[in-house]
């Protein structure tokens, strides 16, 4: 057992669990001190972000442990055979069973158990009966997709047939049964789903894929603690500004709005997809005198244009002209129609390019209705506008700011991708599906200010590319994000721009649906578990609330009032423990090895 121990059931380095570090209410100085202290020596960083990064990536794809779990044999199995070179150990799946149900440590279990603390137990224990409500369909489409076969691929090198071979076979019959069966898809229910009797689990490729996920996330929490001690240590500088006696960018402003519904038709496309209009209107409903600078918000993959309203409606009240297109091959209906067995991709890589001319093709006809729609002349200014955008929907705004696709780039990035644990560049490299030119550009030289959360742009664009952008910019990261990677797809970017100026924004604990909002009655199409979403989102709803306000009240109106909010000092101000906020102007992130 000890070789055991030292190769495969040791606990890794990034899931342990330290000690709390523990701040007391003193004046607002000593509260800061205290948190710095803290992030220099990583306690309370480390705690937390370990935590959620490890619950994201169990209850999704990334944490190795359950999804070895989740892929052991089914109803016919009886044991499940550890296997490390020319040494071999077995569990019997009535073990593993009867510790997911009440905790039972039968013999063959014992020898573990003491390399576990019994809170990382109780973890495990409840993981094996959570439950994902995906019907057979969707698993089913999804695993037979490009991302499907390439994650089948990697954890069918884990778990093997008795004679050695790859189980991406059994994984995915396991799964599709266990998602039909009445106890749903839960990693107990695949246990017994798995066709086989026997299974090996090679515990030299576990480790390495197990090591690969802890350099990455190690890497990760490394880079965002430095960055949270730069923003702290930023922050403590700044006394001259009380922002208890400025305005609360939080509240609704004093605006009312209108809201439009348009459908707009690219006949040179053949495309048709709607967008709303949030016009807004003085307190006594009258539209405004003037016209107002325009934000297009753009949501990402699976999300609609009611996604964001909160936002839309925020800064709608504060003046803005709010449009909000809704992506019709990257919406709710498409992944609804992967779900139901209508789709058999993912996404189309086309949406790469029909997206930015969605909104190109949004601001031209809003053009026109300023000069020739009585509900919209003297109203909308198109000259002046701002982009938010969240995932694929950041993509798009990075692309309208003028960062080109490089083909040849994105080629020499998907090289090798079948050992990647970035979820988003399975999906960028589908763009390689399509006939492109060496350089794509959807640069619209209307856009004067983008603010993009969890982009994906990692493979699709260089540093040379970065460096085109000569607008104001802010990318906001998720610490616990396990879809697109803070350190790949977010901070190393950061790094590359040359705009000035450039915010990088990080949601400690926060994960890659942090920001995304689901509208009252609207009907979830896939129910994510508490642990993927991550903390409290309404709380980084708050965050983005008063930040794209502060944001585009700069850049678009240049009102200099709320350049003050842009700071390191006014992040702690906001931030709240369950989900912490830094914020810095310039940073040189540690590139991995």
């Amino acid at each position: 057992m000890p070789l055991f121990r030292s190769v495969w059931f040791r606990w890794p380095s990034f899931l342990q669990r330290p000690a709390k570090a523990t701040c007391p209410q003193p004046n607002a100085g000593g509260k800061v001190a205290c948190k710095l202290n803290a992030v220099r020596s990583g306690k309370r960083y480390r705690h937390h972000h370990s935590r959620w990064w490890r619950r994201g990536c169990q209850a999704a794809i990334g944490s190795l442990v359950p999804v070895v779990l989740a892929a052991l044999p089914g109803a016919a199995a009886e044991e499940v055979f550890l296997s490390f070179g020319p040494l071999e150990r077995s569990i019997p799946i009535a073990a593993i069973e009867a510790f997911a149900h009440d905790g039972t440590i039968t013999r063959e279990l014992r020898p573990y158990v003491r390399l576990f603390t019994p809170e990382q137990l109780s973890q495990i224990q409840g993981l094996l009966t959570t439950r994902v409500e995906l019907g057979p369909v969707a698993v089913s489409q999804f695993l037979y997709t490009d991302q499907g076969e390439i994650l089948l691929q990697r954890f069918g090198d884990v778990v093997r047939t008795r004679s050695f071979r790859s189980g991406a076979l059994g994984i995915r019959a396991a799964m599709v049964f266990a998602a039909a069966a009445p106890e749903g898809l839960t990693p107990l229910n695949i246990l017994r789903q798995f066709p086989l009797r026997t299974v090996r689990i090679d515990l030299v490729q576990a480790s390495r894929l197990a090591a690969q996920m802890e350099q990455l996330i190690n890497q990760t929490q490394n880079e965002v603690t430095a960055i949270a001690q730069q923003s702290l240590l930023t922050s403590a500088l700044d006394i001259h500004t009380d922002f208890n006696q400025l305005p609360n960018l939080q509240q609704r402003g004093s605006y009312l709005w209108q809201k439009r519904t348009l459908i707009l038709r690219d006949s040179a496309r053949r495309r048709t997809y709607p967008a709303d209009i949030y016009l807004p209107l003085d307190a006594n409903g009258i539209p405004l005198d003037a016209p107002a600078p325009t934000i297009v918000i753009s949501h990402g993959f699976g999300s609609n244009r009611e996604t964001f309203a909160y936002l839309a409606t925020h800064l709608a009240s504060y003046g803005f002209v709010v449009a909000v297109p809704e992506h019709p091959g990257s919406n709710t209906e498409q992944l609804e129609a992967l779900a139901s067995g209508r789709a058999s991709v993912v996404i189309d890589p086309e949406e790469f390019i029909d997206r930015p001319l969605d909104v190109s093709y949004l601001l031209d006809d809003l053009e026109r209705r300023a000069q020739s729609d009585t509900s919209f002349q003297g109203r909308v200014d198109v000259s002046r506008v701002g982009v938010f955008g969240q995932s694929l929907g950041a993509y798009t705004a990075i692309a309208l700011a003028g960062a080109p696709i490089r083909s040849e780039y994105l080629a020499t990035s998907c090289e090798g991708n079948q050992n990647t644990f970035n979820l988003s560049l399975l999906v960028q490299c589908r763009l390689l599906e399509v006939a492109l030119p060496p350089e794509v550009q959807f640069y619209d030289e209307r856009v004067k200010a983008i603010f993009t959360v969890n982009p994906l742009i990692s493979g699709l664009m260089d540093d040379e590319s970065l460096r085109q952008i000569a607008i104001p910019v802010a990318i906001a990261a998720s610490s616990a994000d396990t879809i697109t990677p803070a350190l790949l797809e977010q901070i190393q970017p950061f790094t590359q721009l040359t705009a000035d100026p450039r915010y990088l924004i990080v949601l400690e604990n926060g994960t890659h649906f942090s920001s995304i909002d689901v509208p009252p009655g609207d009907a979830v199409t896939v129910e994510l578990p508490l642990e993927v979403i991550g903390p409290d989102p309404a709380i980084a709803h708050r965050y983005l609330q008063a930040l794209n306000l502060a944001f585009f009240r700069t850049y678009l109106t240049d009102d200099e009032d709320y350049r003050p909010f842009l700071s390191s000092a006014y992040s702690q101000f906001l931030s709240e423990p369950l989900l912490p906020l830094y914020l810095v102007q310039e940073w040189a992130a540690s590139l991995p090895q």
